[in-house]
């Protein structure tokens, strides 16, 4: 079984016992999260169903496991022959997730 959630204005596919990184949830470590915008939801036999745009009643319930960041990216701005030069970093939030289990629509 296997669903296409949608958080953070991105879409991911997944499945009971996978840990992905998500934009920032403002949760504590350990806590438990519904994502109840499910896109698709395959389940065990190969049938799927598919929302409009979310299926109704279907959730993944996932536990937060950590919260991070990522890796530093360098933005370098440059114009030649006028000497402007700016450089800024920037670490994106992030929260790590362990789907437990999705459940599908009734």
């Amino acid at each position: 079984m296997y669903a296409v959630i949608e958080t953070g204005g991105k879409q991911y596919r997944v499945v009971p016992g996978q840990e992905l990184l998500i934009e920032k949830l403002p949760l504590d470590e350990g806590s438990e999260y519904t994502f109840d915008r499910l896109l698709l939801v395959v389940d065990d036999n190969g049938q799927p169903l598919i929302g409009s745009p979310y299926v109704e009643g279907a959730k993944a319930t996932g536990t937060i496991v950590r919260q991070e960041r990522a890796k530093k990216i360098h933005v370098f701005k440059y114009k030649p022959k006028s000497n402007y030069r700016r450089h800024q970093g920037h670490r994106q939030y992030l929260t790590r997730v362990r789907i437990d289990r999705i459940d599908p629509a009734v």
